[in-house]
């Protein structure tokens, strides 16, 4: 009988609880790169082998094998880190990596360039920094994002202490990674026993496919949370947390003229105490465990066995593990997903600092010296770094004496507390080229021009400070979750991208097709009448997202799988 699973799926059944032969390859000094499984495997370990792709050319008429090097990705719930977690980590990217500190979509360290020789040394000193990478890629449950800054509220610390939990929770029990990194020592300050070889929540198979689940506090959707398997909304009264709505089916990725694949908001399947929140969590995901499709893994996420199966179905059996049924959602609203840069007093009279890092990458280049300024604010401050999903980072806790000590810092690197334009501090993108294999266009490294090029189209428009949403992806996974963008653009092809408006600009609508395959100067001569007819014409409070609407550039979606009839079009 021929097994019609997918490939992952056996690779995972033979791996030995994600040992493969990861380790013996990790010797092999004949090579940078590792064994094809194993490429799969070293993801549940939080690290993705990658090539310069820049160099590909050139290396393969010198017959050599491509520039191999590996991407790492930490695991850090809530984004939070210490001073010294902070110093650590800027050591090993330069004693280990690229010299830059990547701040990803989801609220965490990414290093870049790590050679083959050297990654047993950098898990080690990441373990010595008291932080891991277990499970921040695979199929299993990755970093669980919370609303960005725990210290603004105690609804606020709640959801923080709620995304820790999660994550400690749906954590692999398997012995690999400590034995292929680690040298079987265990990771200092982790609740609970030992790594085990048993899984009581993923099995032998694990997931079908990446799982990420996210905490919002509203009015701040600054997790997206519509944009994940799983999330938990906070109902506040009176200052307290009584209870969590949770979501169940959002995700971005899709497949360029598959409408098989689409992108898909998240619905909310019921509400729950506090005291059940880990549990629905933990039954939400072995649902998915048992219930996603293992045969064909673009069609995996749990937003396609939501919408094959139904919310009603998907309920009742999370409902019935659980033992009790959810109850009504409780009303809540959000009012944005971005970071509001800039400082900000909290109720302790504490300072926080909230300072955009274009598209996440913390550099030193001439004029603006970032990283180091960092480094020198990590030596003084006495509060805590936070890590946000908008790609940026709050600089928490500052005492009052200490606000002008760390302003003078920044000053002197050349670094501005402001941004040039709303829609730059409201920007992301993915890394694209030259590492991710799958992507088909820049990002990264083109979106910051695009922007200066819309700037122009802004300040004609009257329109340099409006907050308007705009996110780029280099392919159509989506990472930078540009479906949910009022202006989104998707790789298509080097030097061409498709163009997406209408999304809400709260998060709770997505996107619509609105040109195919544009290059820059069609870009700009599409938004251009767009964003004039905007200043023009917009009501009162009108976000440009629902002006696209209102205006006729694009339709209005649905909840759920509301992406758009004429994904064909993106073939």
């Amino acid at each position: 009988m021929t097994d019609k699973r997918a490939k992952n799926e056996i690779i995972k059944e033979n791996s030995r609880a994600l040992r493969g032969t990861i380790s013996a390859g990790l010797g092999d000094v004949i090579t940078g790169a590792i064994a094809e499984d194993d490429q799969q495997l070293v993801k549940f370990h939080g690290t993705y082998m990658q090539d310069d792709r820049d160099v590909r050319g050139e290396r393969a008429k010198k017959k050599l094998e491509k520039a191999f090097s590996f991407m790492i990705r930490l695991r850090i719930p809530g984004g939070v880190v210490t001073p010294s977690q902070w110093l650590l980590m800027d050591k090993i990217a330069t004693e280990y990596a690229n010299g830059t500190l990547r701040l990803t979509t989801r609220a965490t360290f990414q290093l870049h360039g790590v050679i083959k020789s050297n990654m047993r040394r950098t898990m080690q000193a990441i373990n010595a920094a008291c932080l891991d990478t277990l499970a921040a890629c695979g199929d299993v449950n990755r970093n669980v994002m919370s609303a960005a800054n725990p210290f603004l509220s105690k609804a606020h610390g709640e959801a923080y202490e709620l995304a820790r939990k999660l994550s400690e929770h749906l954590l692999p029990r398997t012995g690999a990674y400590h034995e292929i990194w680690l040298d079987g020592e265990k990771v200092e300050d982790k609740s609970g026993p030992a790594r085990a070889d048993v899984e009581p929540i993923y099995g032998t198979h694990y997931l079908p496919r990446k799982f990420k689940a996210v905490v919002a506090v509203p009015p701040a959707n600054d997790t997206d949370i519509f944009a994940h398997d799983l999330g938990f909304i906070a109902i506040v009264e009176k200052g307290k947390v009584v209870g969590w709505n949770v979501t169940v089916g959002g995700g971005m990725g899709m497949t360029h003229g598959d409408t098989e694949t689409f992108p898909r908001t998240a619905d909310v399947l019921g509400f729950v105490t506090p005291e059940q929140a880990i549990a629905a969590a933990e039954h939400v995901v072995t649902v998915q465990r048992d219930w996603g499709n293992r045969e064909v893994r673009k069609r995996a996420r749990l937003k396609y066995t939501v919408e094959d199966r139904g919310l009603e179905a998907y309920r009742a059996e999370v409902e019935r593990r659980l033992g009790q049924k959810f109850g009504a959602p409780r009303p809540f609203a959000f009012d944005s997903t971005g970071d509001p840069i800039g400082w900000l007093q909290g109720p302790d009279k504490k300072w926080h600092l909230t300072l955009y890092i274009e598209n996440g990458r913390i550099k030193d280049v001439p004029g603006r010296t970032m990283r180091t300024a960092f480094r020198e604010i990590a030596g003084i401050h006495a509060g805590e770094f936070v890590l946000t999903s908008n790609q940026n980072v709050i600089i928490t806790n500052v005492a009052a004496k200490a606000k002008a000590k760390i302003e003078g810092i920044l000053a002197a690197h050349g670094v501005s507390l402001t941004t040039s334009s709303g829609l730059r501090r409201n920007a992301m993108s993915c890394v694209a080229l030259p590492t991710c294999g799958l992507a088909l266009a820049e990002s990264e490294r083109y979106l910051p021009d695009l922007i200066t090029s819309i700037e122009d189209i802004l300040d004609t428009a009257g329109l340099r400070d409006d907050d308007i949403v705009m996110r780029m992806t280099g392919c159509p996974n989506g990472c930078a979750r540009p479906y949910l963008a009022e202006i989104g653009l998707v790789g298509r092809g080097p030097g061409l991208y498709n163009l997406y408006l209408g999304a809400a600009f709260d998060g709770t609508r997505l996107s619509k097709l609105y040109a195919q395959d544009v290059d820059h100067a069609k870009i700009l001569a599409l938004l251009r009448p767009v964003l004039l007819r905007y200043a023009k014409e917009r009501h009162d409070g009108e976000r440009f997202g629902d002006f696209t609407i209102r205006a006729g550039y694009v339709k209005a979606t649905a909840a759920g799988n509301q992406f758009h009839a004429d994904v064909a079009l993106a073939g």
